[in-house]
């Protein structure tokens, strides 16, 4: 049975009709596999044994007699190479391996995916090219160095405003030219159909770890999910453990950059309007005429014009709030978490942690918070150190 391309309007398939075949494939091949015994045997296997799933779940017990409510930390720093794209990486490699491919191009903006994307590729012996933005380049330098070490080609994209955006153009143009022994691992939960239903899957796992582990130390569920917003993929993985439970709050934080009074930001739902890129329909930052905006984050993941389509169904039916947190506030909230918790958080899930922060007064001394730490803060510590003064 096909699988809808849309998420209420949202969604689609809007891509030159010579990619059509290609997609077409993806999704044969997805529908054919994704409840095929052998295949989510061996994805589980991998995911258990050189991931490290299932990731914990950890009491923020310090954060949480500062704040005066009951945080959790759902560890995806802890997953294998840092962060949880790693579970969308080994699920779409296995299945492109199974479609007979032998080569992986991916585009990435924090480097998290493209190192996530170059470790699944050396484990199932494939070939590796990573699409990555000029400035993403500039800092995200250990991450570059990482997918090199690990025989990825990374290529510069110097077009545009040299970010996700232009990498993820980049490697759409690039997947046309190679498309017999190629497949194109998308990053997040967003593209053309079917990547978001592929990556949602993929990356549920994280959603139906944190529902276990908060049932059996709390006994309930949490009162609020808490993740960043990018294209989303980390936030429909986590939310996707709850989506049907209507007493738990699910909050998406985006990148408030500047301020959303700027234009340097990346907060689609506030300012964005509905439109068309790289393949989807959803909320995108576009001028008047239809124009992609330049958008700004702190954080290499978060910079980015669009949305996922699924997050714009749950905000527009109400299911999911979201918000945004500004550079500052992730800022702060990335050396407050280590100062008080001993945990550097990557820049991207510093937004969900400053929303907490910021929000303590929904809170009481009885509510339960879950937090998705989609990553850990390594990766960003040249970063913080620049917006700190100091020199390393």
């Amino acid at each position: 049975m096909a699988i809808s391309s849309r998420y209420g309007e949202y969604g689609g398939t809007y891509v030159p009709e010579m990619l059509v075949p290609a997609l077409q494939e993806v999704e044969a091949a997805y529908l054919r596999y994704k409840d095929d015994l052998s295949f989510r045997g061996e994805l589980e296997a991998y995911l258990r044994e050189y991931v490290g799933r299932p990731t914990p779940l950890t009491p923020a017990k310090n954060m949480s007699a500062k704040y005066g409510f009951n945080i959790y930390l759902k560890r995806e720093d802890q997953a294998f190479t840092g962060a949880h794209k790693i579970n969308n990486t080994m699920g779409q490699a296995l299945l492109a391996k199974r479609m007979g491919k032998t080569r992986l191009i991916a585009e990435t903006g924090a480097g998290q995916h493209g190192v996530a994307t170059a470790t699944a590729a050396r484990a199932l012996g494939m070939k590796c090219t990573i699409y990555m933005g000029e400035v993403d380049i500039q800092r995200q330098k250990m991450n570059v160095f990482r997918m090199r070490l690990l025989g990825a080609e990374v290529v510069a994209v110097k077009n545009g405003t040299r970010t996700l955006k232009d990498a993820i153009s980049e490697a759409m143009r690039s997947w046309v030219t190679c498309l017999d022994d190629t497949h194109y691992l998308f990053g997040t939960a967003y593209g053309p159909h079917p990547y978001p239903a592929i990556v949602k899957d993929f990356q549920s796992v994280i959603g139906r770890e944190a529902r276990e582990q908060i049932l059996d130390k709390e006994g309930r569920l949490p009162d609020a999910v808490v993740a960043c917003v990018g294209g989303g993929s980390n936030a429909i993985g986590i939310f996707s453990g709850f989506i049907d439970d209507e007493g738990v709050r699910l909050i998406g934080v985006e990148a408030g950059g500047c301020g959303i009074s700027t234009k340097k930001h990346a907060a689609r739902f506030q300012t964005g309007k509905k439109g068309v890129l790289h393949g989807s329909y959803t909320y995108i930052l576009q001028d008047r005429y239809g124009q992609i905006l330049d958008t700004h984050s702190v954080s290499a993941g978060l910079d980015y014009a669009a949305v996922g389509p699924e997050h714009a169904l749950l905000r527009d039916v109400g299911r999911a709030e979201y918000s945004y947190a500004t550079d500052d506030e992730a800022l702060a909230a990335f050396q407050e978490l280590g100062m008080v918790e001993g945990i550097l958080p990557a820049l991207e899930s510093a937004h969900a942690v400053a929303w907490a922060m910021k929000n303590r007064g929904d809170f009481n001394k009885r509510s339960v918070v879950v937090i998705n730490l989609s990553g850990r803060g390594d990766k960003d510590v040249e970063t913080v150190a620049k917006h700190m003064g100091v020199s390393l």
